[in-house]
């Protein structure tokens, strides 16, 4: 292949790879909210569980509370768990379009199922964070406890 022809060729798999390298940037902005959450719940739980430890008998209310921050520290766990997996999907997806282009390969399929396989692990991030909202909703107290 013609010099040429070969920077033709890599500027067009750098055309093809932009869109998921901004789908990239938007999986780390998700991932950041995440663990933002993920920090923010871990903290709440320290400071009730210091609150226990500093009583004599625990109240129902804490230890409900406890049991609720736990599910929701799993529910993110798994929906940063899956966003990460959808990052690394999209990134092999980048390397593979390069790979082919040098190689004069056809990955066509391959790119193809890696990127189902990546929104699959996406949405399944989205679905979990979503639990956890409602899950943190559900459970929301806004005044003084009675």
């Amino acid at each position: 292949m013609p010099p040429d022809a070969q920077v033709t060729t890599i500027a067009h798999v750098i055309q093809q790879a932009v869109a998921p390298v901004f789908l990239i940037a938007g999986i780390g902005s998700m991932l950041g909210v995440l663990t933002n959450r993920f920090g923010r719940i871990v903290d709440r739980a320290r400071r009730l569980e210091e609150q226990l430890a500093d009583t004599q008998v625990p109240l129902p209310a804490h230890t409900e509370h406890l049991d609720v921050l736990g599910r929701r520290a799993r529910l993110i766990h798994w929906a940063i768990g899956f966003c990460a997996i959808c990052a690394l999907l999209i990134c092999t997806v980048v390397m593979i379009l390069f790979v082919g282009a040098l190689l004069d390969l056809n990955f066509a399929s391959g790119v193809a199922l890696l990127f189902i396989m990546a929104m699959s692990s996406f949405i399944l991030g989205l679905l979990c964070f979503l639990r956890e909202i409602h899950l943190a909703i559900s459970h929301l107290r806004i005044g003084p406890v009675r």
